[in-house]
């Protein structure tokens, strides 16, 4: 299905993109950053929230952690302060890449097991789909925020994966 080169590629892009948009949205106001725009997640920041945690969570799964929401309920606060998130934007960015750089192609065969919400469930999928799990939902909702950002005035960086640094 996909490689280990293939989820290098995709941190790098994700690393790339996620600082394109932070560094757009550097330019607005706090109040403009949280102002409800009618978007899942009505802001700029809760959307950006939304992805770094969701980052979190798929990201401790692929890890081998079935139960990440005990390891992180207590970080699941939106950030309010935004130096506080790029900050911690920049660090998760940063654990993608590392995750993919240990990578090596067997590791992404087998199956990832996890206990969404109150641990009565198991939920179980491929581990290669995961990996692609994570890139595209972040993908998903950064083309929300690029949207947000550009009906704000700033101008996020393209989105081309052929242009990725």
């Amino acid at each position: 299905m996909i490689s280990s080169e293939y989820c290098r590629l995709m941190a790098r892009y994700s690393t790339w993109q996620n600082t394109s948009l932070v560094n757009a949205a550097d330019g607005l106001t706090n109040s403009d950053r949280w102002k409800d725009r009618g978007a899942f997640f009505q802001s700029i920041a809760a959307t950006l929230n939304h992805i770094y945690w969701a980052d979190a969570l798929m990201l401790e799964r692929l890890k081998g952690n079935g139960r990440p929401e005990e390891t992180i309920k207590h970080s699941l606060a939106s950030p309010s302060n935004w130096d506080d998130f790029k900050v911690l934007r920049t660090q998760r960015n940063e654990e993608i890449e590392e995750w993919a750089a240990r990578l090596v192609d067997a590791d992404l065969n087998g199956t990832v097991v996890w206990y969404p919400g109150d641990g009565s469930t198991r939920m179980e999928r491929p581990t290669a789909l995961c990996a692609v799990e994570l890139f595209n939902h972040e993908s998903h909702h950064r083309g929300q925020v690029h949207a947000m950002l550009t009906a704000a005035g700033a101008e996020p960086e393209p989105t081309d994966l052929s242009l990725v640094p």
